[in-house]
């Protein structure tokens, strides 16, 4: 009997995961199709901040005041309105625009596509009063998929705006090359700043290769056209030069740091060490502790304030096709050049690009 129990409750396990996990894979080619019927092409979403939160204030107001106080905040803020339109028509200097930006990096920064369109297109709105504030969060990643962010970041300031980079978790290593742009950086008491440095790493199976007597070939054009590799023997010069150009992408990173924070101590803080938001404040990586909620909130005082969005919703095939290129692709970069891909996270990446 209680072999048949166990039996049973076997099959009906195997039963409950092959059914949960069809229920999974129906899900997901569902929510394809759906999106897929959605609108295919690009689009700017824009998002005003201080009527969202006078929407969010009025709510709590709904709940919070019985009814005559209601009615007085009420015709406050008509007579507010009434203000501010009386004002314009007096043709009263415009208040500046903060646009708002966001990026999670990735350790490739894949999203620095989507971040290069949107200030594309703020500079072209932007009056020489308006300003822009990014909400960064990254722990890093490959060196010069971070420097193009860190470019496109730089094009804010070099057409004469101010730039916020605003850190509320993590702003490490390609991260902070991002955040050091910045006019001011601000970061919340625990955020995570810094790890100024360079880190790569890599497997080497030429040992159980050569245990089994399998031989590897490997041939290069050009005396540094490989350093180190996976399946070949490494010597003591090819790691030589690889740690020479992992000292070298340091160097860049300390200087393209000192040359954006001029007063910071740089050798103090370029030991690939990370700080906290406080620590990073005696420091000298970050301006202020503040949260990006409160330095928003602080804005939209006398700030018109907008939340930029770029987004691209292709075509299903198109999507499961750049799904599969980019897995293939990954893929047949690590075989080729695996010193350069295989990386550690929270930290800028030397990628060598290899022709």
């Amino acid at each position: 009997m209680q072999d048949l129990l166990l039996q049973y409750g076997l099959f009906l396990a195997k039963t409950l995961t092959w059914v949960g996990g069809l229920i999974v894979l129906v899900i997901v080619i569902a929510g394809l199709v759906r999106a897929g019927r959605e609108h295919v092409g690009e689009r700017l979403d824009v998002k005003n901040i201080n009527e969202r939160l006078q929407r969010m204030a009025d709510i709590l107001n709904l709940d919070l005041l019985d009814e005559k106080e209601y009615k007085r905040e009420e015709k406050r803020q008509r007579a507010e309105e009434k203000a501010k339109r009386k004002a314009s028509k007096d043709d009263e200097p415009t208040k500046p625009r903060l646009f708002v930006l966001d990026f999670d990096g990735d350790i490739e920064a894949t999203q620095v596509a989507a971040l290069r369109e949107e200030i594309s297109a703020v500079l072209q709105v932007a009056r020489p009063e308006d300003a822009v504030m990014v909400r960064l969060e990254s722990g890093g990643g490959i060196v010069h998929s971070y420097g193009l962010a860190a470019s496109q970041l730089k094009r804010v300031r070099d057409h004469g705006h101010k730039l916020y980079v605003s850190v509320d978790k993590v702003a490490a290593s390609g991260g902070y090359m991002m955040a050091c742009v910045a006019d001011q950086i601000l970061a919340a008491p625990f955020a995570v700043l810094g790890s100024i440095g360079v880190v790569a790493q890599m497997p080497n199976f030429h040992r159980l290769l050569n245990k089994h007597e399998i031989d590897v070939e490997m041939h290069t054009a050009g005396e540094y056209k490989r350093t180190l590799t996976m399946f070949g023997e490494n010597t003591d010069a090819a790691r030589a030069k690889f740690r020479q150009e992992l000292n070298e992408i340091h160097d860049l990173f300390k200087s393209f740091v000192a040359e954006n924070r001029a007063a910071l101590a740089i050798d103090r803080v370029a030991t690939g060490e990370h700080w906290y938001g406080t620590q990073a404040l005696e420091l000298g990586l970050i301006d202020t502790i503040q949260t990006s909620d409160d330095f928003l909130l602080a804005r939209v005082k006398d700030h018109d304030v907008y939340e930029i969005r770029y987004r691209v919703r292709r075509a299903l095939r198109e999507q499961l096709l750049s799904t599969l290129t980019r897995i293939v692709g990954f893929t047949s970069a690590r075989l080729r050049d695996p010193a350069g891909v295989l990386h550690a996270y929270s930290a800028v990446e030397p990628f060598k690009t290899r022709y």
